[in-house]
């Protein structure tokens, strides 16, 4: 076999491999030590004096000593503790009784609700499960449509994987090597844009089918003006203020990403004591997730790194580019189906193997189609979001099953999920027909004038 030829078994082999169950980290680094011992091979030498094991040590440096990856840790303390803050309930509440006159209220609560704390966390599950056990069953007990409740839910949740400071966009910042802020800045009107269409839909159906989300009864909304705006300067403001911050530094270039994330971390720590709610055992379980879930990333970038460095040593990068070259498709050809096929990766693979793994085989190919990697960063992580609330694997739905009255079916929440699915693929249609929705921002702020 050629070494193009064993490129190709080596990406052919790993897909079969992560699609029995492996762990997908160190299934990477095995591969990529065992293909890479094939292709740096020189007769005579001794077992360690390959040099895939130099290229293993490097690509660990590499990772633990990136910049830019720093921010992943910090913005994921940050989350668990205000996940932790019990300011979730006060912040619902608070919107709730602030939105009592607009149709379908609870739902479009629910929505600001979760779009505020996608800001704050951008953990999927987290925002899926804690509005899965508050306002799925504020809804439910409303009358509202069961179906349009979950669908609520499940696309509110998946809010934080576009709304900076998203994680998703911190490792494509990394992989791709491109500017965070730039990404963050770009991410900023699409993510907002995205929760308006899901409001315009729930208000629309609440307008045409008043049964889908009946009016709370009187006793729940007839509260003083003066108790609204207590309600909202003590839940909303706090945490609005502490994202206005983080955001703000980054997007207006006070703060790098990374030193924006720790004042965001100790932001967090001020707002879980000012609630009253931190003590040893919420920074325990606070510093555990964020360590686990920062050692999973870690290690799939020393993997991939290594895999992808093996891969285009055996040629295997030219193959692929040769074959999208030989296609001859237009820009928007190649973004259709790379779109399309991360679409489909996101049925078996989680957000984090796809970034790191696949969308780096993509990145090479940019330049050829002359996409700018900012705006396909964009795309991407739209795209993802549709893989939470897709069947068959649809994780939202899942994490919401897992919280959800027995009696809801998961086909309803598969169903009530679709539309906002379809809203996605409406605002990756925009972006890409407007560009500058996505690249506006990212210029007026950055560029030199």
């Amino acid at each position: 076999m050629t070494d193009p030829q064993v490129g190709m078994l080596m990406l052919g082999l790993f897909i079969f491999i992560i699609m029995l169950g492996f762990p997908i980290a160190f299934t990477l680094m095995a591969m990529g030590v065992g293909f890479g011992y094939y292709a740096y091979y020189t007769p005579g030498q001794e077992f360690f004096s390959n040099r895939v094991f130099t290229l293993l040590v490097q690509k660990a440096f590499e990772v633990t000593s990136s910049d830019v990856l720093v921010a992943v840790p910090l913005f994921l303390f940050m989350g668990y503790l205000v996940e932790r803050a019990n300011i979730l309930d006060r912040l619902f509440h608070s919107l709730q009784i602030s939105m009592k006159n607009v149709p379908g209220a609870l739902a479009v609560a629910t929505l600001v609700t979760c779009a505020m704390f996608a800001t704050a966390t951008g953990i999927v599950g987290a925002v899926v499960t804690l509005m899965g056990l508050l306002a799925f069953p504020a809804m439910l007990r409303a009358g509202y449509d069961v179906k349009l409740s979950a669908g609520v839910v499940c696309a509110g949740g998946c809010l934080g994987i576009l709304i900076p400071p998203s994680i998703l966009l911190i490792v494509y910042a990394a992989t791709a090597g491109v500017s965070a802020v730039k990404l963050y800045a770009a991410a900023f009107i699409p993510g907002f844009m995205l929760t308006g269409f899901y409001i315009l839909y729930v208000v629309a159906r609440a307008i045409l089918d008043p049964s889908l989300a009946p009016k709370l009864p009187k006793e729940q909304t007839d509260i003083p003006f003066s108790e609204v705006l207590l309600s909202l300067a003590t839940s909303f403001l706090p945490l609005a203020a502490l994202i206005i911050c983080v955001l703000g530094a980054i997007l207006f270039g006070l703060a790098t990403p990374s030193e924006a994330a720790g004042v965001g971390a100790f932001g967090s720590i001020v707002l879980a004591a000012a609630y009253r709610s931190l003590n040893f055992t919420m920074l325990r379980d606070s510093v555990y997730l964020t360590a686990r879930a920062t050692a999973m990333v870690c290690y799939l970038f020393i993997g991939s790194w290594t895999f992808s460095a093996v891969f285009a040593v055996l040629g295997g990068q030219a193959v692929v580019e040769k074959f999208f070259l030989s296609l001859n498709l237009s820009t928007t050809g190649f973004l259709l189906l790379t779109q399309f096929i991360i679409f489909l990766l996101g049925w078996p693979l989680e957000w984090t193997e796809i970034i790191i793994i696949f969308v780096p085989i993509f990145l090479p190919l940019l330049d050829d189609f002359k996409v700018d990697p900012i705006f396909f960063g964009i795309l991407v992580a739209l795209n993802t979001q549709t893989a939470f609330n897709t069947p068959p694997v649809a994780m939202a739905a899942f994490y919401l099953k897992g919280v959800a009255p027995a009696w809801v079916k998961l086909t309803d929440i598969f169903n009530g999920a679709l539309p906002f699915v379809f809203m996605v693929f409406i605002t990756m249609i925009m972006v890409y027909i407007f560009p500058g929705i996505a690249l506006w921002l990212p210029d007026y702020l950055y560029t030199p004038r």
